[in-house]
């Protein structure tokens, strides 16, 4: 049993990981058509946009934090089938929205839902296999996501009506809740569950100890380049295809799926490397050297055409495909009493990046600054991809830790 790498805990955080990328994915392809049927046009349609997204993410930081906390005191599983509920009623409900102050509620409910299931998952199945083997178990987790975020960027061709394409978002989880998987509980967490001496699930430790709060930041800082590549490069390719002088407009759509299909191809490669070099650290740094180079390519080679803008999206999305590697390392970094809580705020305070991250496009691209998109994204480029760097090195690699270890004092 214990050699087996498809056990139910990496089946059901698999196809749970599939339906939040899917929903995370699915929000950006129907924003535009849901608002305009809710009235919105125009600049006023933009700024409806950017509160539903605040309010997502808003969603998605809170709810890291509780679900970690959550997990970390009464249990992975109790998470990962909580938040597959949440986020999946909150999509069948974004159906049924009427106004946007509804939508903005549905929006934060499914943030809620959406940030405890993949820290929760990888936590779990970290746990649940042989040091040797939970790299690939989170490699086939990670995967999953990718392909739901692939199969959402594609939804549109199949299902056009923005409330029908929620309600199979959302009938997806439930779907996957009626089939009753039975997962059991990991059983480092087993260990200390019922022993009152052991603080578990708070958040607290990681303001009162330097060392946990530095672990914490850094790691946020290594995923963040992932961000930086999905909110800017991929999601404003239409302007920088402009910017580089192709005539013919670049689709976000178009631009979602390409870098989607090279991140599921990137998450395979990396957890396999990962397991090759047997280090996770050196498997990042790797793919963030490769994502040096192509983010240069990306911005300052001459392109003639738009399929030499999706080949370079694509080659991106390969770069990003370091998620999986990338959380479960996070997760190694942490004892069982505070390891959910990790691992659930961290994937959350990596989203919550790109707040930052547009702010200081907007300010790189002013007039009185570099004064183009290019520019500023080359700008803010080095300076992500040079916090991501930084990070990898103050880290230790987790690929031979035992996880059954508590952090204490």
């Amino acid at each position: 049993m214990k050699n087996k790498i498809i056990t139910t805990a990496v089946i059901v955080s698999a196809l749970g990981y599939f339906v939040d990328a899917f929903d995370l994915i699915l929000f950006g392809v129907v924003r535009v058509k849901s608002l305009q049927a809710l009235g919105f046009e125009g600049e006023a349609l933009t700024e409806a946009g950017i509160f539903l997204q605040n309010w997502l993410m808003a969603g998605l930081l809170l709810g890291g934090v509780f679900s970690g906390i959550i997990g970390d005191k009464f249990g992975r599983v109790k998470v990962l089938y909580g938040s597959i509920a949440l986020y999946s009623l909150a999509n069948l409900a974004n159906g049924m929205v009427m106004d946007v102050g509804t939508y903005a509620l549905c929006r934060f409910m499914a943030g809620m839902g959406l940030a405890g299931e993949v820290g929760t998952g990888i936590t779990l199945v970290a746990e649940s296999l042989p040091k040797e083997k939970r790299g690939l178990g989170t490699t086939i987790v990670a995967t999953f996501g990718m392909l739901g975020a692939l199969c959402a960027g594609m939804i549109d061709w199949v299902i056009p009506d923005w409330r029908m394409a929620y309600y199979f978002g959302g009938g997806l989880g439930i779907v996957l809740l009626l089939l009753r998987i039975r997962v059991q509980e990991s059983g480092v967490y087993e260990k200390i569950k019922t022993d009152a001496k052991i603080e578990r699930g708070n958040i607290l430790p990681f303001f009162k100890s330097r060392a946990l709060l530095g672990r914490l930041l850094k790691n946020t800082f290594l995923g963040g380049t992932t961000w930086f590549v999905v909110g800017i490069l991929v999601f404003l390719a239409p302007e920088f295809g402009r910017a580089k002088g192709i005539e013919e407009a670049l689709s976000p759509a178009q631009a979602v799926i390409w870098f989607h299909i090279g991140m599921v191809l990137g998450d395979i490669s990396s957890g396999l490397i990962s397991q090759i070099l047997r280090n996770r650290i050196r498997t990042v740094q790797l793919f963030l050297s490769l994502q040096t180079i192509i983010v240069a390519a990306y911005l300052f080679v001459p392109l003639s055409s738009a399929i030499s803008m999706y080949i370079l999206i694509a080659v991106l999305g390969f770069t990003a495909g370091f998620w999986a590697v990338f959380i479960t390392n996070a997760s190694e970094q942490f004892g069982t009493n505070l390891r959910a809580t990790a691992a659930c705020t961290i994937p959350s305070l990596v989203r919550g990046l790109f707040i930052p991250i547009g702010l200081g496009f907007t300010f790189f691209k002013s007039e009185a600054v570099v004064g183009n998109v290019l520019g500023a994204a080359g700008v803010l480029g080095a300076i992500c991809l040079g916090l991501a760097f930084w990070a990898s090195f103050g880290l230790e690699d987790g690929f031979d830790r035992d996880l059954d270890y508590l952090e204490v004092g």
